[in-house]
């Protein structure tokens, strides 16, 4: 199984394209930095007025609630979040920090990981198909080897090329906040978290490396979703066209619909984000985090299913 392994993660690293990739996601990181170190150059320092701006900003808020019958879930949670944390920001004196650091760097670039998972799922819808494109199927299944465990030597793969950008990102955006920003006060390394209707404060370490490996969820379903239909139809300009239109609109329609129909908590982009049980309120009313984990385990196990029966079963064309 090792020597399967190493000779997938061999082809993949054979592909210019995976260095352009690596590359691609560094030149993101390097650009958000530069991006985020002029906004705060040229941002007003807080002033002794803070207060007042964040009621206002609540009064405001509030009003976009009760204004805006149509407000998707997922928006109004946003909305009460904020005026939460900034309710608890004026009840215990606590100044927005206009400044940045290293670590608040770190959580921004987390919004990076779709583009990372951008990379995988590329990768993951290309690693079976792409046998089948370039004629090497067959000179791979003479091995001897079981079918199964030359599809599964492939799925470890993606996963360990998915583990690979995320540390990519990681490090860079350390790297990159480390010399733009540097480490900043202790005392500002606090995260204010939205939890159950309740505002807490949180260690700022800890919850980026909740942030990270919670957020990878829904790209590691995803790039399982394209190797699955890379195994099923053999095609990996099907399995990259669908997993990318989910990457980047699953979540929008999935809210368009919590906010009509209770079913939509069974879809997966209702449960991919586990992070609303941490920071935040559940989509749909009366999901829980063991319902979001049963369902994505569902789903992760009908993925595997259909990938390694018809990789198994179908016969190889001449």
């Amino acid at each position: 199984m090792l020597n399967l392994i190493q000779n997938e993660w061999i082809k993949i690293f054979k592909q210019m394209g995976t260095y352009i990739m690596i590359g691609l996601l560094v030149l993101l990181v390097i650009g958000a930095g530069g991006i985020t170190k002029y906004v705060e150059s040229t941002a007003k320092p807080v002033n002794e007025n803070w207060k007042e701006k964040l009621a206002a900003q609540n009064q405001q808020l509030q009003k976009d609630i009760e204004e805006i019958p149509m407000m998707a879930p997922s928006m109004k949670e946003y909305t009460s979040k904020q005026i939460a944390i900034n309710d608890y920001r004026i009840k215990h004196d606590l100044p927005p920090d206009a400044s940045n650091t290293v670590w608040t760097f770190i959580n921004d670039s987390a919004e990076l990981i779709s583009f990372a998972g951008l990379f995988v799922i590329i990768i993951a819808a290309g690693i079976v198909a792409n046998e089948f494109s370039w004629g090497t199927i067959k000179v791979l299944l003479i091995k001897p080897f079981h079918r199964w465990k030359i599809l599964l030597s492939k799925y470890l793969t993606v996963v360990l090329f998915m583990l690979l950008m995320l540390f990519i990102l990681f490090i860079s955006a350390s790297a990159v906040g480390a010399i733009l920003f540097g480490a900043g006060k202790v005392s500002s390394n606090i995260h204010l978290a939205y939890v159950n209707g309740i505002v807490e404060e949180q260690n700022l370490l800890f919850y980026l490396m909740k942030t990270y490996l919670l957020n990878s969820l829904s790209i590691f379903l995803l790039a399982t979703m394209a190797f699955m239909i890379s195994a099923a139809f053999r095609v990996s300009g099907l399995a990259i066209g669908i997993s990318i239109f989910l990457l980047l609109m699953g979540s929008t329609v999935t809210n368009l619909l919590a906010s009509k129909f209770s079913w939509a908590k069974y879809s997966l982009f209702a449960n991919t984000n586990l992070m609303q049980y941490m920071d935040g309120m559940p989509m749909v009313e009366g999901m829980t985090l063991s319902f979001s984990i049963t369902v994505i385990i569902v789903y992760f196990l009908i993925f595997h299913i259909l990938a390694f029966v018809f990789f198994t079963k179908r016969d190889i064309a001449a």
